[in-house]
């Protein structure tokens, strides 16, 4: 009887702990994927809410992360085993890639961007300037090394009524159909 009085006491402890999690606002980069501010000349970009999710959006996407982390070595077209270990090399990589295409580009002073890598996909976030050589851009972006696609998900309108990315300002809103 003593033991079931232990369970009965542990019980609706663990419940509640449950609860907690399932309903737990806080936005955290769980992944531990790199989001990084590339730029910052256009004012007023909102800023992306880039890998920061709830803990109840954690686990709903994790079996898909795992999916998604797993199959690119299952299919032998990665060398490690899971697509996510390449995103700090990659975020290392594309800090002197951008570096050298500033020089011929000059995109610094034409945006405000975020990119966030996620299993050897770079997501482009934010504000570029209505002349801005966006293709250009993007093309020579991809070209980094083991990355395997990059996702535009940009506008020239810091103050457009829908964005095609999910900002930290307002999580909730709906998004315009992000990338490509």
């Amino acid at each position: 009887m003593k033991r079931l009085f232990g369970l009965q006491l542990i019980f609706p402890l663990l419940c509640a702990a449950t609860a907690h999690a399932q309903t737990d606002p806080t936005r955290v980069n769980r992944g531990h994927d790199p989001f990084i501010q590339i730029s910052k000349a256009i004012a007023d970009c909102p800023v992306p809410l880039g890998p920061f999710e709830t803990e109840k959006e954690w686990l709903d996407d994790s079996h898909y992360r795992i999916e998604r982390g797993n199959s690119c070595w299952i299919e032998g077209r990665c060398r490690l085993p899971n697509a996510y270990l390449y995103d700090n090399e990659i975020a290392d990589s594309v800090q002197r890639r951008l570096a050298n295409l500033n020089v011929a580009t000059h995109w610094r002073e034409q945006s405000s961007l975020w990119l966030t890598l996620q299993r050897r996909f770079i997501y482009v976030e934010g504000c570029v300037a209505p002349g801005f050589d966006k293709k250009t851009f993007l093309t020579e972006l991809a070209k980094t090394a083991d990355v395997e696609r990059v996702i535009d998900n940009t506008v020239t309108d810091p103050h457009a009524a829908q964005l095609p990315y999910r900002t930290q300002a307002a999580p909730d809103k709906p998004v315009l159909e992000p990338g490509n």
